[in-house]
């Protein structure tokens, strides 16, 4: 098998749902012949599958311990934090998955500090992202979190009702906060060539309908709990893959990713933008929408400032102004 690169690719929480199903995506899309798999509890039985499974070209290796298992590590996805339960929102998670993201960051300063791309899956994902940026000491670029999955949501959520393929809906973003204050943006949405402002305010597709749908979309999370009595794993784990196969120069990553933005207007933040992976850096622009759309990133953005806010006063960060002293790339 050829692989994308011989460098080594760390997975963390590789013993829950979401770490082993990325696990086994990784291997099956041949990123690399060198993967770690580490978690607190001990992933070795994960290992012993995926060496079952006859990836005979790949050196897999298990561990609990976190020298190990992130010493020349270049590449890093994790979802190594508490999951989210039935009548839970992402930010009740965010004092407990923090105080990891904290120790993350710091084991990333530590021992991997010329990590490449580190990927970020555990909710609340903008929060715990952030947090890992701030303590690893790594450039704004180089610490992305999953936001795409929102998308795919909107997508999956047109082309039903549509009856198309998903591949015939284009345009679809979601931009700001993982979470329910999500800004959905459909000004630049498609249905298989269509304008899907045309169509909306129609019979065929009701306001009050496309109203419904934008806001069932940011509960997604919620309803897949609802439906499978656990939290998502197979669609967060495939796109967080994606995401570090576009970093390690593969594909391009199809959907936006949560990136820390510092600008006139959103500052000092990790947020959903209209983003691109470059050389294994994550780059981005500003999104384009309607007056309506933006209004709706300008709340998200303050969602999330207030979450951030919090994690100051529950001294899991410093006040912004000290956080260049933490990491001099902020």
């Amino acid at each position: 098998m050829a692989f994308l690169t011989n460098e080594k690719l760390t997975i963390v929480g590789a013993a829950g749902m979401i770490g082993s199903n990325m696990v086994q995506t990784a291997l099956m899309m041949g990123l690399t012949n060198d993967i770690c798999l580490y978690d607190v509890f001990s992933p070795e039985g994960v290992a012993e599958e995926m060496r079952q499974c006859g990836f005979g070209d790949v050196k897999i290796t298990a561990t609990t311990d976190a020298k190990e298992a992130f010493t020349n590590a270049k590449y890093i996805i994790s979802s190594g934090g508490a999951p989210r339960k039935e009548g839970m929102t992402r930010e009740d998670l965010l004092a407990g998955n923090c105080k990891i993201a904290e120790e993350l960051g710091k084991n990333i300063h530590t021992y991997c500090p010329d990590v490449k791309q580190v990927v970020i899956i555990f909710n609340p994902a903008d929060l715990t992202g952030l947090v890992t940026l701030l303590y690893s000491g790594l450039k704004p670029g180089q610490v992305t979190t999953l936001a795409g999955l929102d998308t795919t949501r909107l997508q999956s959520a047109l082309a039903k009702k549509f009856g198309v393929l998903q591949s015939e809906i284009t345009g679809c973003a979601t931009y700001g906060g993982h979470g329910e204050q999500m800004a959905v943006f459909g000004s630049n949405v498609k249905i298989a060539g269509k304008s899907l402002t045309d169509i909306i305010g129609t019979e065929e597709f009701p306001t009050e309908e496309w109203e419904q749908m934008k806001k069932d979309v940011t509960q997604g999370g919620a309803a897949i709990i609802k439906l499978r009595g656990r939290s998502s794993f197979q669609s967060p784990s495939y796109l967080a893959v994606e995401m570090i196969r576009a970093a390690m120069g593969g594909e391009e990553f199809r959907f936006p990713a949560g990136t820390y933005v510092s600008n006139d207007k959103y500052d000092h933040i990790m947020m959903a933008m209209d983003t691109k992976f470059e050389n294994g850096i994550c780059t981005y622009k500003m999104p384009v929408g309607t007056p309506e759309e933006i209004a709706k990133l300008d709340a998200s953005y303050a969602h999330l400032c207030k979450m951030r806010d919090e994690l100051v006063t529950l001294n899991i960060v410093p006040a912004i102004s000290e956080w260049n002293k933490v990491n001099p790339n902020l």
